[in-house]
């Protein structure tokens, strides 16, 4: 793993995450069966908040292959990917690195909220999931789905269920259900047994639709 320089960047484990295996194993047979499967591999942060909800704009509604051009030819813009420097960037360099206008919009606002200390990063670890989701939603381009991945892949909260994630239910279905539809209620039940580890057992799911694990 490495920073927008392409610097070596350690990435960070949850602590929980033996314990959270343990417990599924023992609640969830589809769970006993699937977390052999994947080893050692596990939840990964890359340990900045800024860097990991740019990622998350930046790859709204494309591909992981196109998202990941996308944001290698951004990220090589600013010396640094901080704030203050996507700030200074031009925006027909943007345009050129692959951004809409409308995702263009997005990243600027994150930027203003974080350089002029609207948003206080540090103060999340002592808040609880739902009163991020709140604070994370009042930025532009941010909804539910993003806040909640920046739960599970930035602040590595163990029990976050992201019920409008289509990899999520599209897992619950094959894995549950052979393949027939499936609600946000039948995925509520099939996670009840998960808690309170449901971020662990939804990175499980995702899994078992494409091994290669995602990063924000």
């Amino acid at each position: 793993m490495t920073d927008a320089l392409g610097s070596p960047v350690e990435p960070v484990q949850p602590h929980y995450w033996r314990e959270a295996c343990d417990h599924l194993a023992r609640k969830d047979r589809v769970m006993n069966r699937l977390i052999p499967q994947f080893g050692d591999a596990c939840l990964r942060s890359r340990g900045d908040a800024f860097t990991t909800l740019a990622r998350s704009i930046v790859g709204q509604q494309i591909s992981v292959k196109a998202a990941q051009s996308v944001w290698d030819r951004f990220a090589a813009l600013p010396r640094k990917m901080t704030p203050a420097n996507v700030l200074r960037l031009k925006v027909d360099d943007m345009r050129a690195a692959g951004l809409s206008a409308r995702k263009i919009e997005y990243l600027v606002d994150l930027a203003l909220h974080f350089d002029s200390g609207a948003i206080d990063a540090a103060a999340w670890e002592g808040m609880e999931d739902d009163a991020i989701i709140a604070e994370l939603i009042d930025i532009r381009g941010i909804g539910r789905w993003t806040a909640e991945m920046f739960l599970i892949f930035h602040l590595m909260r163990p029990n976050v269920l992201p019920l409008d994630d289509i990899g999520l239910i599209n897992g619950i279905s094959k894995n549950y259900f052979s393949g027939e539809s499936v609600s946000r209620s039948d995925a509520r039940e099939v996670a009840a047994a998960w808690a309170p580890f449901c971020s662990v057992a939804t990175w499980y799911i995702w899994r078992s639709l494409d091994p290669l694990p995602v990063e924000y």
